[in-house]
């Protein structure tokens, strides 16, 4: 066998192409946990007094003859134990390139995630906040101007409202004074038919008087006559004093009845002037009241008809208004619905936000997981493959140092390969690769 320095094939790990050259560190650093998967070899090892260079080939020499089945024995246990190795670090190279991949998958949707979010802190409330506050203020204005159209018709209403409370004033004082007109009326009515009887009773009284005057004259002429015939008859006997007499007599009578009938003339004109005065000023009063009444009467009519149409006015707008209530008052509702349907939208962006935000903290903490999941691996498969350059040197030193270079020996070589593991014999020697990711 011919010692193999340093200088010996060593192929570059896929670790190495990844990361770069590990750092030198020494076994004893690392716990034993650390190296449970190499226990088996390093008990062969220390077994055998023969060891083990991971890095470089190498050639076992003793100076003594070795029995070739206890080597057999070895070898057979060698090659089992390093099937079981090759095993698991396949199962090992397994694990770790799934777990590279799933880093990488959830790296990329890390990224995706963090775009979506910054898009959504960025964009989307924004958006959806300015369209909450033009719609709020949107709202509001309309609101306001309900406000202001709810008060215009309220002052509306309350001067309708007063102009109605001095209507019906004025028409309680019309119906006030029709009332008066009316017993005035009564009253006048009352004095026409009084003056009316005692114009009936003063012409009673007159034709009575005129019946008095007639018999009055009727008896005075037959007075007269039975005077003249008496004063003939005494004529006839003394005829010079009985014509002065008589005529003397005559002319005192002509004289009482003008001036009777005189009297009675004047009585009768008296009488009829001042019951005609009262008639008169009884059709004055009469004709001033039925005037004074008809005015009132059209006063109450217009102050009626007037009444009428501002309760229709106010009726009319009593409905406008409470027709805009209901109007203003569906809007609003609407409204808040809208209010409350954005709301519950952004309540709802907001869960979503969180649940984002929820499931980037779970992958953070994922991400963190296999970050030291794959510091762990890393720090293993370092202080393997150091431990095993140390070992290699160290066995390059001790063949250096051999004296027995031509004895048959059972070699034991070992090759670090980069992506296979492979176990072969040849010409009594054993090659061995191992596989580190």
């Amino acid at each position: 066998s011919q010692p193999v320095g340093h200088s010996s094939t060593i192929r570059a790990t896929s670790y190495r192409r990844t990361f770069g050259p590990p750092p030198m560190l020494s076994p004893v650093s690392y716990s034993s946990s650390r190296l449970a998967s190499s226990s088996s070899a390093t008990r062969l090892l220390s077994a055998s007094s023969t060891p083990v260079a991971p890095s470089s080939r190498y050639t076992y020499s003793s100076a003594e003859k070795l029995d070739f089945s206890v080597a057999d024995a070895l070898n057979q246990e060698f090659l089992a134990t390093r099937s079981n190795e090759k095993q698991e670090l396949q199962e090992l190279n397994d694990r770790f390139a799934s777990f590279i991949e799933k880093v990488r998958y959830l790296e990329t949707q890390n990224a995706a995630l963090l775009a979506e979010l910054g898009q959504a802190r960025s964009q989307e409330p924004t958006r959806a906040g300015d369209l909450f506050q033009d719609e709020l203020r949107e709202l509001r204005r309309q609101v306001d101007a309900l406000g202001k159209d709810r008060d215009r018709l309220q002052v509306e209403r309350d001067n309708l409202a007063e102009d109605l409370a001095a209507l019906k004033q004025r028409l309680d004082e019309e119906l006030h004074k029709r009332e008066d007109a009316e017993n005035n009326l009564v009253l006048f009515r009352k004095d026409v038919d009084d003056a009316t009887l005692s114009r009936l009773e003063l012409e009673r009284k007159i034709e009575s008087l005129m019946d008095e005057i007639e018999f009055l004259k009727k008896l005075h002429e037959e007075v007269g006559l039975a005077s003249e015939q008496q004063v003939q008859v005494e004529v006839e006997q003394a005829k010079p004093d009985l014509t002065a007499a008589l005529r003397e007599i005559r002319t005192q009578y002509e004289s009482i009845a003008v001036k009777n009938l005189q009297e009675s003339e004047e009585w009768y004109k008296s009488k009829f002037a001042d019951l005609s005065d009262a008639a008169n000023r009884n059709h004055e009063a009469l004709r001033q009241a039925k005037q004074e009444m008809n005015e009132s009467r059209r006063q109450i009519q217009s102050l009626t008809c007037e009444v009428d149409g501002l309760k229709g006015t106010n009726e009319a707008l009593l409905r406008q208004m409470r027709d805009l209530e209901d109007q203003y008052g569906m809007e609003i509702g609407s409204y808040q619905e809208t209010v409350s349907r954005l709301e519950q939208e952004i309540q709802h962006m907001k869960e979503e936000m969180a649940r984002h935000l929820r499931e980037y903290q779970d992958l953070l903490n994922v991400k963190m997981a296999l970050d030291i999941e794959i510091a762990t691996y890393r720090k293993l498969l370092e202080g393997e493959e150091s431990r095993c350059i140390i070992r290699g040197r160290r066995d390059s030193l001790l063949e250096g140092s051999s004296s027995e270079p031509h004895n048959k020996k059972h070699n034991l070589n070992l090759t670090l390969c980069s992506n296979r593991t492979v176990i072969s014999q040849k010409a009594n020697s054993f090659w061995f690769c191992t596989t580190h990711p």
